[in-house]
Formats: C-alpha cells, sequence, structure tokens
C-alpha cells in the first residue's frame, strides 16, 4: 500500500464501547491496557491517533476491540502499551499482541461457546461470526507495536502520525450470536431487590451461587458507560471453609486461574510506587496512601486487645469524590470471636462475574496473613474464620450474560445435588415424632445433638409456621424437608398410627 502524501482526517465510528473511548482523526489506534487512557491521550494531538482505550480482560474485550477495528479499516497501526504489574497479571496486551503475530484456530472457550481461540499462552477468544478470511486480512494491514511505557508509547504514535494511507477496506459488520442487551435475560423471578446473603463452603461454590441469583432476580438497567448490567443491591456473600491453599475446581470454570491469583495477592498485600497512568492498587491504599501502614495497625491493634471490633481498614479517600477513579473496595473489618477471625469487606461496586472471585482469594490471602502475623508476633493461635464480602452493588455486564448462563447451565444444580447429599444447617436439626394426637418436634444443635427446644401441636402448617418464625435463618431446603415430615406425622395421626422420623 502507497502512502498518500496529502494529509487526510479519519473519524473512528465505534459499534462497540463508545463512551469509553477517547477519538481522534488519525489513523493509530493506542491499547493501554490498565493504564488510564486519559494519561496517553493528553500527551497527543487529536490528529495524531484514531482512537485510545482501555483493555481489560483479554476473553471479553479482544472480540469487540476487534470488531470495532473492522468498522473502522482507516486504521493502519496499532500501539499496545504493557506497562504495569496489572498488564501483565491481566495479560490482556499480550494475548491481543499473540492474535496478530499468530492468529487464531477453531476452538471453544472454557464455557463451550464455539469461538475463534488466539494462538497464545493467554486465553482470548474472537468471536466465530467473524470469518478467518477477515480476521487474516485485518492482521495483514494493521502494523503493530508494543511499548513498555507511557512515554513509548507516544513515541510511537507520533512517528505514525507523520503517515497517512488509505483504509485497507470498506467498513465490516458482522452480526453476533446471542446479542445481549436490556431484554438478553431469561425472565426474571420475583424477588427482592435489596438485602441478599448467600453462603458456600468455597469461593468457587459461593461463586456459582451469586452468578444464579444476579442472572434470576437481578435488576436490568444501563449501566452508565456502555450497554447494561444485571445488578442486585446489597448482597453479602459468606465463604466458611477456603482451604489454604485455595480451592480450583477441574476443569477451572473460575474466570480466573492459581497464577493469576498468586499475583493479584500481591496488589493487595504489598504497597507499590505512585506510577503515572495507574490511579492505585488496593496494597498502596491499605500500606502508605494515608501516611500509615494499616494492615500493621490491625495486626497490632488484635495483638494488643484480640476481642477489639474496631480492626478497620479504609480504603475510601474523601478526595476521590473530585479525582475520580476511586477504589470498588472501600472498607474491611477484621474480628476475633471465639478464638475465630473473620474479615469482612464492603465493595460499594463489585463485577460478579468477572473480579468478585478475584477479589475473594486475594482477601482470603489478606485474611491468613493478618491470622499467621498474629501468631508470629503475639503467639495467638487464631482459627481462620469466614469471609464476608458485601456488594453493595452486585451485577453482571451483559456482555457476560452468556457466559454466565453457561456456568448456571454446566454447574449450578450439580453443586445443589452435592450439598443436599452433605446437608447441614447452623439451626440444628428436628426430630419428629406423635404422641397420642400431638405432634412433637424437638430441636437440637448441630454439633452436640443438646435438645434447646420442643414443639407440640396438632397442626402441621401451624408448626411449621411456629418453627420458622423462631428460627429465621433456616435454609430453604430445611424448611421444605420439615414440612414434608410434619405432613407425614399428621397423616399418622389421622389414620391412627404412630409416627417416628427415621
Amino acid at each position: 500500500m502507497t502512502a498518500i502524501s496529502k494529509p487526510n482526517e479519519f473519524q473512528y465510528k465505534p459499534l462497540y464501547k463508545p463512551n469509553q473511548l477517547i477519538y481522534g482523526t488519525g489513523q493509530t489506534a493506542v491499547i493501554t491496557g490498565w493504564t488510564i487512557k486519559d494519561a496517553i491521550a493528553k500527551k497527543l494531538n487529536p490528529s495524531e491517533f484514531a482512537v485510545v482505550g482501555q483493555l481489560y480482560s483479554p476473553t471479553r474485550g479482544i472480540s469487540l476491540l476487534i470488531r470495532n477495528l473492522l468498522a473502522n479499516p482507516h486504521v493502519r497501526y496499532l500501539v499496545i502499551l504493557n506497562a504495569t504489574k496489572e498488564d501483565r497479571n491481566a495479560g490482556s496486551g499480550t494475548c491481543l499482541l499473540d492474535f496478530f503475530h499468530h492468529g487464531v484456530e477453531e476452538g471453544s472457550s472454557d464455557t463451550g461457546r464455539h469461538c475463534w481461540v488466539i494462538r497464545s499462552s493467554i486465553k482470548g477468544y474472537i468471536d466465530i461470526e467473524i470469518p478467518l478470511v477477515i480476521l487474516e486480512q485485518l492482521r495483514k494491514e494493521i502494523s503493530v507495536a508494543e511499548a513498555d511505557s507511557i512515554t513509548q508509547a507516544v513515541s510511537l504514535v507520533k512517528s505514525y502520525g507523520s503517515k497517512t494511507q488509505e483504509p485497507w477496506g470498506t467498513p465490516l459488520e458482522f452480526p453476533m450470536a446471542n446479542d445481549v442487551g436490556a431484554s438478553g435475560c431469561a425472565p426474571l423471578k420475583p424477588g427482592p431487590r435489596y438485602g441478599h446473603r448467600i453462603q458456600g463452603r468455597t469461593i468457587a461454590e459461593t461463586w456459582v451461587k451469586i452468578i444464579h441469583r444476579i442472572k434470576t432476580t437481578g435488576t436490568i438497567r444501563p449501566t452508565g458507560y456502555d450497554g447494561y448490567w444485571q445488578e442486585l443491591i446489597d448482597l453479602m456473600a459468606v465463604v466458611t471453609a477456603e482451604p489454604p491453599e485455595f480451592y480450583f475446581p477441574q476443569p477451572n470454570y473460575l474466570p480466573c486461574d492459581r497464577d493469576f491469583i498468586q499475583e493479584y495477592i500481591h496488589q493487595i498485600l504489598d504497597d507499590a510506587p505512585v506510577v503515572e497512568g495507574v490511579k492505585y492498587t488496593y496494597g498502596q491504599r491499605l500500606r502508605s496512601w494515608f501516611g500509615r501502614d494499616q494492615i500493621e495497625q490491625v495486626i497490632t491493634k488484635l495483638i494488643g486487645e484480640i476481642d477489639a471490633a474496631s480492626a478497620v481498614m479504609s480504603l475510601w479517600d474523601v478526595k476521590d469524590h473530585e479525582k475520580g477513579g476511586s477504589p470498588c473496595l472501600n472498607h474491611i473489618w477484621l474480628r476475633v470471636v471465639d478464638n475465630e477471625l473473620s474479615l469482612t469487606a464492603t465493595l460499594r461496586s463489585n463485577d460478579m462475574f468477572s473480579a468478585w472471585a478475584a477479589n475473594a482469594f486475594g482477601l482470603r490471602a489478606l485474611q491468613q496473613y493478618v491470622k499467621d502475623q498474629i501468631a508470629k508476633r503475639g503467639g495467638i493461635q487464631l482459627k481462620m474464620g469466614p469471609l464476608i464480602t458485601v456488594s453493595q452493588s452486585a451485577h453482571i455486564y451483559d456482555d457476560c450474560y452468556d457466559y454466565a448462563d453457561r456456568i448456571i447451565k454446566n454447574q449450578y444444580q450439580k453443586l445443589i445435588n452435592s450439598e443436599q447429599k452433605q446437608y447441614a444447617d447452623s439451626i440444628g436439626n428436628f426430630l419428629i415424632e406423635t404422641e397420642n394426637t400431638n405432634i412433637i418436634v424437638k430441636q437440637t444443635t448441630p454439633g452436640s445433638g443438646e435438645v434447646i427446644a420442643t414443639y407440640s401441636g396438632k397442626n402441621a402448617m401451624s408448626l411449621a409456621r411456629k418453627i420458622c418464625s423462631d428460627n429465621p435463618s433456616i435454609q430453604p431446603s430445611h424448611a421444605v424437608y420439615l414440612g414434608i415430615e410434619l405432613e407425614k406425622a399428621w397423616i399418622a395421626i389421622k389414620e391412627d398410627k404412630n409416627y417416628q422420623q427415621l
């Protein structure tokens, strides 16, 4: 392709995520990864670039990016910034580079979706609806360069800005299978919008339940950026028994793997220097942002006063209201009860499909670190208690609806069936028998089996209501089973028979 001597102005017209991009009139697209896009755009003239945008996820973001490039064939250069630990951890820039260097092959995503799989050590997918011949043409026509700093990225963009070329073709658009949006969900079941509680033994189990709850009853609304999300407000997730080495299902259906989590943990536990273009890390906010190491503070607090209810860490800066880019994780509270250390974290906004599992693993690592340091420095041996997250806006973005539905289809019922086989309710057990014309129900503790309450009556429904009102946290499956057994006892009395629960 020969260069044009006369400069030309182009208009970038994205099909997807238009409000998350910065536009110019040039021919170079800039992918900033986790670096703030404004950090580069402010150093360039609009005529020097076509578009600047961030890329967080190789499994979700690359396919939409490719679709936007196909719709804007005047883009002839691509600069990919891989500058931070977060970029290397996510791998989105590396995967995009691998697409242009190595191409794709036909395959399936982790959830079984038929797609093009990028030839990369990083998992990345492109929609199968885009023909392979078109993808190959795109790889051929766009010149790609990688930058490891903002300075290098700006220099590359400026060097390309002096070269003007004809568009490599006409704008192309391909329909998306299972295109999602405000109506992209199955019919919703009625349920409360505010205040939800979900519990699981492991992060993986709890995550599946979260996805099911949001997709079943969540409210669909615009995100404020582009597209839609499905949301529940104030969702409390309780993880009771995540093992110290972490549990990953096999095959792994989580949106993160062990290697990713090992890197992510450092973003929570470790301090980090201020880097141009990077807003913050959670570790930076906890270790040095406010001039105090808050992790050290809570360890010292608990060693000196093990029953303290003030072991608090805050990540919210009042200046965040003015500067923008405020952290999603706002508040952490550690508490020791009955020699058990629990951690409660409040997140104002939480991507439950793509981010919650990583958040939970990172917080669990912080909980384990505090427990270990209390033992090492204070000689106090504690048990690991539950990890609790309170997600004030618990949501799933519309570009994850298909993935979420597949997770529910493949994993949810298997999980519920497994839990029912290992049935246990923290409120205890109920023993049912008949005595003359009365139904007798004895409630026992879940551990020793000590009788803590006795209910007696002739009407099964009245007894069920009384028991449930006295025990509002009874598990739904337990309540259903209790009702069935009470009905059996009532029928036995009607038939002048004795009944004793087996």
